[in-house]
C-alpha cells in the first residue's frame, strides 16, 4: 500500500448507460472479477481509506448521481460531498472502464501538488483537494471544465499508460486491454 501526506477517499464513476459496450461495465469480468471490484480494490491499494461508487449501485458504499444522464460530474460532486462528510478534503476520482490502471498509474496524481492533477488530455483519473471544486458545478458540466475550473494541473504520460487510463468503452477496446 502507498501511503500519501493527505489521508484521500476514492470516488469510482458508475453512472453511464454502457451503450457502446452493450453491457454494464461495472459488471464485466476481468480475469475473474467484477470490473468495479477491481477498481475499488485498485483505490485500495493506491492508499484511499473510503471508496464508494457514484452512479448505479454496485453493491458497494454508494451514493447516487443527482442528474442520472447528465454526465459524470454529478457523480464526482456527490461523491465529494460524501467523502467530505467523512471528513475527508481530498479524493482519487476513477473510471469504472479502467479496470487495468495500476497503482504505479496513479502514483503522480496522488503526489502531485495541490488542488491536484490530471493527465494531458485525460480528465479521469483525477486526484482533487474537495475544496477546490468549484461551488457553482453543475452535474451537466463536461469533466473537463470542472477540471480547468478546479485548476489540476495537467501531467505527461506516456502511450502505454494512457492506453490503461482510457479504459474500455467496447468489447473491442476491452479485448486490446485485455
Amino acid at each position: 500500500m502507498t501511503s500519501y501526506a493527505t489521508p484521500f477517499g476514492a470516488i469510482i464513476l458508475t453512472g453511464g448507460a454502457s451503450r457502446r459496450m452493450g453491457a454494464d461495465k461495472a459488471a464485466l469480468d476481468w480475469d475473474g472479477q467484477r470490473a468495479v471490484d477491481r477498481v475499488a480494490a485498485l483505490a485500495t491499494a493506491a492508499g484511499a481509506v473510503r471508496v464508494l461508487t457514484a452512479g448505479r449501485d454496485q453493491g458497494l458504499e454508494h451514493v447516487d448521481d443527482p442528474a442520472p444522464g447528465a454526465g459524470p460530474v454529478g457523480g464526482v460532486l456527490a461523491g465529494a460531498r460524501a467523502l467530505a462528510a467523512h471528513g475527508l478534503a481530498r479524493a482519487l476520482v476513477l473510471a469504472v472502464d479502467a479496470p487495468t490502471v495500476t497503482a504505479e498509474d496513479l502514483a503522480p496524481l496522488l503526489a502531485a501538488a495541490e488542488p491536484g492533477a490530471v493527465y494531458e488530455g485525460l480528465p479521469v483519473p483525477m486526484v482533487v483537494t474537495l475544496d477546490a471544486l468549484p461551488a457553482d458545478a453543475e452535474a451537466g458540466w463536461p469533466l473537463r471544465r470542472l477540471v480547468e475550473r478546479a485548476g489540476l494541473t495537467a501531467l505527461p504520460c506516456d502511450e502505454a499508460v494512457r492506453t490503461r487510463l482510457r479504459g474500455a468503452n467496447t468489447p473491442e477496446e476491452r479485448a486490446a486491454l485485455r
